[in-house]
């Protein structure tokens, strides 16, 4: 039986678009199902080398998607307001539209888009080696086919959560949207404090990777990652000494409020954007 494959049409093609089309075509996606619109001859190359085996057709006029069952918006929150309007103007009244902009709410992608179903996604860094955590949210009149194509689309680079309420989005931006930057710290620290003790930098580098790695896919096979901390840490000994600085350094209180923080942001971007518009 032949698959029945929506055309995808991709607007923008920096490195989320860009992730996300390698990602697909490496699921076997048809090449003649895929779009990519950008106004930077450069930014097209760019994807043309990161997909040299693959031919789709790219395009310096967005007008190239208007034909596609999906338009996935991989702009800058700045110009998706415009985007989205000139593009509203020449799609299909059941054109599904997934915006990966942050601050941009389904109310206000609706409005610029007439009301057509619409998906909000918050995706990771992460997405661009195939690792990344995506949190999903559809309008009302999006259809279940329609979610279960975007669903396929994000799980070609990681995991994909559908969140219960559009609110949850602030908080998977807290979690898992910036927080691939939070293990950056905490890595930069750690190779930092080892070569003040003398250790030198790439050795103490490979060693901090690749027990964050380690420590990750431990992580993935056990979800009480509480008792995985407590197997590895011995009564009176290093590891214990090493956690109690932490624990006093109040290192939960400190996350609760940088995440607490970021949320918080991501509220105050959405209602920068509308005030804008």
């Amino acid at each position: 039986m032949e698959l029945n494959y929506p055309s995808i049409g991709f607007i923008g093609a920096g490195n989320m678009a860009t992730a996300l089309i390698r990602g697909i075509l490496a699921t076997g996606y048809p090449e003649d199902k895929i779009v990519a619109c950008d106004p930077s001859v450069e930014q097209l190359d760019r994807l043309a080398d990161t997909i040299i085996s693959h031919k789709i057709t790219t395009s310096l006029d967005s007008s190239a998607v208007n034909h596609c069952d999906m338009v996935v918006l991989a702009v800058k929150p700045q110009i998706l307001p415009s985007v989205a309007k000139q593009l509203s103007s020449h799609i299909g009244s059941d054109t599904l539209v997934v915006s990966v902009a942050a601050g941009i709410t389904l109310e206000l992608l609706q409005s610029y888009l007439d009301g057509r179903p619409a998906v909000r996604s918050m995706p990771n860094t992460p997405a661009l080696i195939g690792e990344g955590a995506s949190g999903l949210f559809a309008s009302k009149n999006t259809s279940q086919q329609q979610k279960d194509s975007v669903t396929e689309v994000f799980k070609s680079v990681g995991i994909v959560e559908w969140l219960g309420s559009e609110t949850d989005l602030d908080l998977v931006t807290a979690v898992s949207g910036s927080g691939p930057a939070y293990f950056f710290l905490f890595m930069e620290a750690m190779v930092e404090a080892a070569v003040d003790m003398g250790l030198d930098r790439e050795t103490a580098h490979r060693l901090c990777v690749q027990t964050c790695r380690g420590a990750s896919t431990i992580a993935t096979q056990n979800p009480d990652i509480a008792e995985l901390r407590k197997r590895v840490t011995s009564p009176n000994g290093t590891t214990e000494k090493a956690i109690s600085a932490f624990e006093n350094g109040d290192l939960r209180a400190l996350v609760k409020t940088a995440m607490q923080d970021c949320a918080d942001r991501s509220v105050e971007m959405a209602q920068e954007v509308a005030n804008k518009d």
